[in-house]
C-alpha cells in the first residue's frame, strides 16, 4: 500500500515547484509591458494570482507553517536572484557576444525596482497567509472561497501599492501620491478580477493535494 504521508508529500513539492515557476516569471517574463482594456500592466499580473493561489491551498491542506516555508524558501531564492544577477550582468563580455545590452535591457533590473519586488512579495505573501487562516477560523473552516477571495485581494493591494510606492515614489515631480494610485486602482482590480476567476482552482488544488473529495 503507498504511503500517504509520502504522496502528500510529493504533491507539495509539486506546488512549490509550480510556485517558484511563477515566481521567476514573474520577475523576468514580467518585466515586459502590455495593454490590457487601455491600461498598462506587467505580464507579471498573469502570474501573481498563481503565487496566492498556491498559498492559499498549501495552508488549507498542510497548515501554516508549511505555507509559511514555502513562503520563506521562495523569498530566499528571490534574493539570490536578485545578487547573482547584480553581479553578472556587470561583467564584461567575450568580444565575440554582442548581446550586453539587450541581455542587460532584459535582466537588467533597477536596484529600486529589484528592492520594491522584494519587499512588496515579502510582505503580501506572509500577509495572504496568515488572512487566510484567519478568516478560516472565523469562519470555523467552513467556505473556503470566501477566505481565498479575501485573503488574495487584500494582500494584492497591499503588494501593490507597497511595490509602486517604492519603486516610482518621486521618480519624478509626476510621480505623487495621486499619481501612484491612479496607476494602483485599475492595476489592483484586474489582480482581483483573477482572483475570483481562480476560485475553482482553489477548489480542485485542495481536493487534488487531500487526495480525496471534500
Amino acid at each position: 500500500m503507498e504511503d500517504t504521508s509520502v504522496a502528500l508529500d510529493r504533491k507539495e513539492m509539486f506546488l512549490f515547484a509550480l510556485y517558484i515557476t511563477g515566481m521567476v516569471l514573474v520577475n523576468t517574463v514580467g518585466s515586459k509591458i502590455i495593454s490590457l482594456f487601455g491600461v498598462r500592466v506587467s505580464v507579471g499580473i498573469f502570474f501573481m494570482p498563481v503565487l496566492f493561489l498556491i498559498t492559499d491551498i498549501i495552508a488549507e491542506v498542510k497548515g501554516g507553517d508549511h505555507a509559511n516555508l514555502v513562503v520563506r524558501l521562495s523569498i530566499l531564492m528571490l534574493v539570490i536572484v536578485f545578487v547573482v544577477t547584480a553581479l553578472f550582468i556587470p561583467i564584461k563580455p567575450h568580444a565575440s557576444w554582442d548581446l550586453q545590452e539587450a541581455y542587460s535591457a532584459v535582466f537588467g533590473m533597477s536596484m529600486r525596482m529589484s528592492l520594491a519586488s522584494l519587499i512588496s512579495f515579502s510582505i503580501s505573501q506572509n500577509l495572504d497567509v496568515w488572512l487566510f487562516l484567519f478568516f478560516k477560523k472565523v469562519n470555523k473552516g467552513e467556505k473556503l472561497w470566501i477566505r481565498n477571495n479575501l485573503s488574495t485581494i487584500t494582500s494584492q493591494f497591499v503588494d501593490t501599492v507597497i511595490f509602486m510606492f517604492i519603486a516610482f515614489y518621486k521618480m519624478n515631480s509626476a510621480y505623487t501620491v495621486g499619481f501612484l494610485f491612479t496607476l494602483i486602482i485599475p492595476y489592483w482590480l484586474f489582480k482581483v478580477v483573477f482572483a475570483l476567476l481562480d476560485t475553482p482552482f482553489c477548489y480542485l488544488g485542495v481536493k487534488w493535494l487531500r487526495g480525496r473529495s471534500q
